[in-house]
């Protein structure tokens, strides 16, 4: 630490991350609850990228997409669910300015490159629901390849200008952040220079990146359940609601949870739930994900069954064989 020029304020060199605040003694619960939701997401996530890529049944817009949202859930969920395991386990809740940013950044940049991925898999089920003959020429592979890279590198290009802003800020004493990751607001209302530059940007940021994305993925799904109300079989639209309403409730409540603690004014009474709103766009939505989006799905679960036969049967061969030659 030093001390600030002028103004007799200690600048920090790092921050303090509270996490759940008057919740401390229940730091091992959070400990153990949060170590099964990592692995689980982990393995979960993990599994959809290796059934996509390895099967060519798979080999499809859809589950293409499917594959680019899994492997962002493993990168987002590491970006923050690692920093809260260790500070549970050991109650060292520090983490350095650089590292502060770093987290911002990737976080902000993922959360971002989601908002486009989940708009896009919206988009590709009203190409398949709704224009069926069209669906083929207009999501052929070059298209699918675009408009996922655009995702991504939008994602990052965009928090590259938040990440220089944020490296601008100074910090000083008291420098603990009210939440259990470095977010936006929790940062910049303990920096003691003048946050308003990116706070601003933040502010338009979060409206440009979730509003647009937010409002292509609920009009595709107004169309896909119109479109699904004018099948004539009972059964078949009983079905395709069951996957619909199950995509679209994530997406609400994914939606739901940014639009709230990053769009609508930051009052006080918004301030104090963000943290829990928090809790349900970066901790649980990667690990609902893979179940709502692909295990529910007959062709991921058939080609599950089929895989998990295949290395029941390699190793069966192995043990054999090994056996035989002793």
């Amino acid at each position: 630490m030093g001390i600030g020029d002028g103004a007799n304020q200690t600048i920090v060199t790092e921050l303090i991350l509270l996490g759940f605040g008057d919740l401390q003694h229940l730091d091992m619960v959070f400990f153990l609850l949060f170590l099964v939701i990592y692995v689980s997401t982990m393995v979960g996530n993990m599994l959809i990228i290796a059934l996509v890529v390895l099967n060519h049944n798979l080999h499809t817009p859809m589950y293409f997409f499917l594959g680019n949202l899994s492997c962002l859930e493993t990168f987002y969920t590491s970006t923050i669910l690692p920093k809260v395991l260790v500070s549970s386990l050991t109650g060292d809740k520090a983490i350095s300015i650089p590292g502060c940013i770093a987290q911002f950044y990737f976080f902000a940049a993922l959360v971002v490159t989601e908002c486009g991925l989940l708009a896009i898999m919206s988009y590709d089920r009203y190409l398949a629901i709704c224009k069926p003959l069209h669906y083929a020429t207009m999501m052929n592979m070059k298209a699918c390849l675009f408009m996922a890279s655009v995702s991504w590198i939008n994602g990052f290009l965009a928090m590259s200008v938040m990440m220089y802003l944020m490296s601008r800020l100074t910090f000083c004493v008291p420098n603990e952040i009210d939440h259990f990751f470095c977010d936006l607001s929790p940062v910049a209302r303990i920096s003691c220079s003048d946050s308003k530059s990116f706070e601003l940007t933040g502010a338009i940021f979060s409206t440009i990146f979730t509003m647009p994305p937010f409002l292509l993925t609920l009009t595709s799904y107004m169309f896909i359940i119109t479109a699904i109300l004018r099948i004539p079989s009972a059964t078949g639209r009983k079905k395709a609601f069951s996957t619909c309403s199950s995509h679209l409730l994530v997406v609400t409540i994914y939606y739901g949870t940014l639009i709230t603690v990053y769009v609508l004014p930051n009052t006080e009474n918004i301030r104090k739930l963000n943290k829990a709103f928090s809790v349900f766009y970066t901790i649980l939505t990667p690990l609902v994900n893979p179940l709502i989006y692909s295990l529910r799905n007959r062709e991921v679960k058939e080609t599950l069954r089929k895989s998990i036969g295949k290395l029941i049967h390699g190793i069966r061969s192995w043990k054999f064989k090994a056996l035989s030659l002793q």
